[in-house]
């Protein structure tokens, strides 16, 4: 993800990017020290994409300095790590990377809502063959419970969809299988709520099937499927038919997002410190 926004950001006309902070040294074409207070001097914005069990120091040093903070998902595997970020953010700039919070998919389900009729429940599905996918293979510590998983890393998106489409989500009854100590989840079912509608979770990893991400809300009148990320469907009782959209939401587009924020607008397809916030005390609920 930081090689992703690197990328994004020095393409983008609303930032110039200074400099990168890594403990393990490396050769980019920009300056890269190993401590963040090597920079904070320079900079006017920090983006945090690192495990996430370091999200808090350095959110914390970057605020203190008067920065502005885009911090990578989950904000945090603590929770009273997670509401002291949040509470630092307030009056700041800041946002999180929920890659659903800018998509046209997510925008289309949001303006269709009320065509649903009832809202009878929503349902998360998500199913992986392998975990760490293939591209994440070097990042070992996603195969670890303490501060990797499927629940944080993925699940956490959809859980922030929810939150956005039916308002704070409470736990009802959740829980998932380890096959191991110190292994991520291997399984993870729940019930949730949002404004007292169902919200019904299964996810697998370690299995001979396709990898699977769905979104579904269930309506009387009409029904939404968001499928692999950006592909809307609906169905009035009749097969799936899908919704053209154009496929908006990008690290590039976020980042545009997050300029207006830097610039004290409040955009509302930017996902912030706050909403991570919810998604965490939903996301660790699966893991205590």
């Amino acid at each position: 993800m930081g090689t992703r926004m690197l990328t994004a950001a020095r393409s983008h006309p609303g930032f110039t990017v200074v400099a990168g902070v890594d403990v393990a040294p490396r050769t980019l074409d920009i300056p890269v020290f190993t401590t963040l207070d090597d920079v904070l001097s320079d900079v006017d914005a920090v983006y945090i994409s690192t495990p996430p069990a370091s999200h808090a120091e350095l959110v914390h040093r970057a605020f203190a300095a008067g920065k502005a903070v885009f911090c990578e998902k989950p904000l945090a595997v603590d929770l009273a790590e997670a509401r002291a970020m949040a509470e630092a953010a307030e009056g700041r700039p800041n946002a999180v990377n929920f890659a659903l919070s800018d998509m046209a998919a997510t925008i289309e389900i949001e303006r269709r809502l009320p065509e649903l009729g009832t809202l009878r429940g929503v349902e998360i599905r998500l199913q992986f063959p392998r975990w760490p996918r293939a591209f994440q293979a070097d990042a070992t510590w996603l195969s670890r419970s303490e501060q990797g998983g499927f629940v944080r890393e993925v699940l956490s998106h959809f859980v922030y969809l929810t939150d956005r489409m039916l308002g704070p989500v409470t736990v009802e009854s959740v829980s998932s299988d380890f096959p191991e100590p110190g292994a991520a989840e291997v399984a993870a079912r729940g019930v949730l709520r949002g404004s007292g509608v169902p919200v019904h979770v299964s996810a697998f990893s370690g299995l001979a099937g396709p990898e699977i991400y769905e979104w579904t809300a269930w309506g009387t009148e009409r029904s939404l499927r968001l499928g692999q990320w950006a592909l809307l469907s609906t169905s009035d009782g009749g097969p799936w038919e899908p919704v053209p959209l154009e496929q908006t939401g990008s690290d590039y587009s976020r980042l545009t997002l997050f300029a207006q924020a830097v610039r004290g607008e409040h955009p509302r397809d930017l996902a912030d410190f706050a909403s991570g916030r919810r998604v965490a005390e939903v996301v660790e609920a699966f893991l205590r």
